[in-house]
């Protein structure tokens, strides 16, 4: 099984680059990984921005994904729970789990529908660069915990 996380936006700022790398090497010792960014829209009314973003996102997906959406109004996980979530993925034989951090308006209803799970990290609101790094972390715990390792402490 595979892992991605695709994120709408720029590139990452300095200040979370060195963390996400971090993280993201040390997933790889579970699993293959890989980031994909893709560039938010530059049109200005937000339904526009969102529906031009997910025709981004649907070209970036296979009919196979696993797509776990990150959004305020999801499930809330924690981080058993979201170790729990990947091995069931990984269980069911998915080739791949895709984590969508949607772009500044959130994402299209298309997108939504497409989801196989939707997972809020929190009530609180995050910026998109540190969802990022929040989520690389959460996914490399969910790891150590599948692996039995020291990492995560309940």
């Amino acid at each position: 099984m595979k892992l991605s996380i695709l994120s709408v936006g720029k590139a990452h700022e300095s200040y979370i680059k060195e963390g996400v790398e971090q993280f993201t090497k040390r997933i790889g010792h579970y699993y293959p990984i890989d980031w994909q960014l893709i560039t938010p829209s530059k049109l200005t009314e937000p339904a526009q921005i969102k529906k031009a973003e997910a025709a981004s996102i649907l070209k970036t997906l296979t009919s196979a994904d696993v797509l776990v959406l990150l959004d305020e109004t999801g499930k809330m996980l924690n981080s058993p729970g979201l170790a729990k979530l990947i091995q069931q993925k990984a269980n069911q034989s998915a080739q791949r789990i895709v984590f969508l951090i949607g772009g500044a308006y959130g994402v299209d209803a298309e997108i939504k529908s497409r989801a196989n799970f939707t997972w809020s990290l929190s009530e609180l609101v995050f910026p998109h660069m540190l969802v990022r790094l929040l989520l690389a972390e959460q996914v490399y715990r969910a790891c150590s915990i599948l692996a039995n390792e020291k990492y995560h402490h309940e």
